[in-house]
């Protein structure tokens, strides 16, 4: 092998060991532990009646929607962080966040359904509250928490970006085991 073919395969092969070596020698970086920073607030809808099937799916366009908190049915006989009732008034709900060991309250009333308003909405709405999301009235219908001013035309469960940032905010880290609950209630009525 001639001095210049060496000297090109010794610049490869150095180049290559150069070029290989933080590769293989860096350390993996940690995998977060998603689990770690999830809070799960429980919800008992056992005062709901009719309500089941909004409910249900309230609580899963926000669980489908935010990582960093859980709503999960209360078994019977534990306290849940979120008491949901049915009644004949207009929805209303305790602002949150709400934090693990506080309680709210969401109203899920029958006269915005007589109007026409969606009750999977009002559902997903009022859990929004308990999030701690204010209204944002009036709003257009992509905005979950405009509520009744987006008419009873819309049907739109699903928080919009800003509202999952809001909630994955006031969640972050499990801040919300030290952020306290607004406490304002909030009705609904257009």
């Amino acid at each position: 092998m001639s001095l210049g073919t060496w000297l090109k395969v010794g610049t490869w092969a150095a180049a290559l060991v150069l070029t290989a070596a933080p590769v293989a020698t860096a350390a993996p970086a940690p995998v977060p532990d998603a689990t770690a920073a999830v809070v799960t607030l429980r919800y008992d809808d056992s005062r709901a009646g009719g309500w089941e099937a909004a409910i249900a799916a309230g609580v899963a366009s926000w669980n489908a929607n935010v990582s960093n908190v859980r709503l999960v049915e209360a078994a019977p006989g534990t306290r849940a962080e979120i008491v949901i009732v049915a009644t004949t008034g207009w929805p209303q709900a305790t602002l949150g966040p709400v934090r693990p060991g506080r309680q709210v309250r969401v109203e899920l009333g029958a006269q915005a359904v007589s109007q026409g308003y969606d009750k999977t909405r009002i559902a997903a709405h009022e859990l929004g509250h308990s999030l701690g999301l204010p209204d944002t009235k009036p709003g257009p219908c992509t905005q979950l928490m405009s509520g009744s001013s987006a008419g009873t035309a819309c049907t739109n469960a699903v928080p919009n970006a800003t509202e999952r940032s809001r909630v994955q905010n006031a969640y972050a880290n499990g801040l919300a085991a030290t952020v306290p609950t607004d406490g304002r209630v909030l009705v609904d009525a257009p």
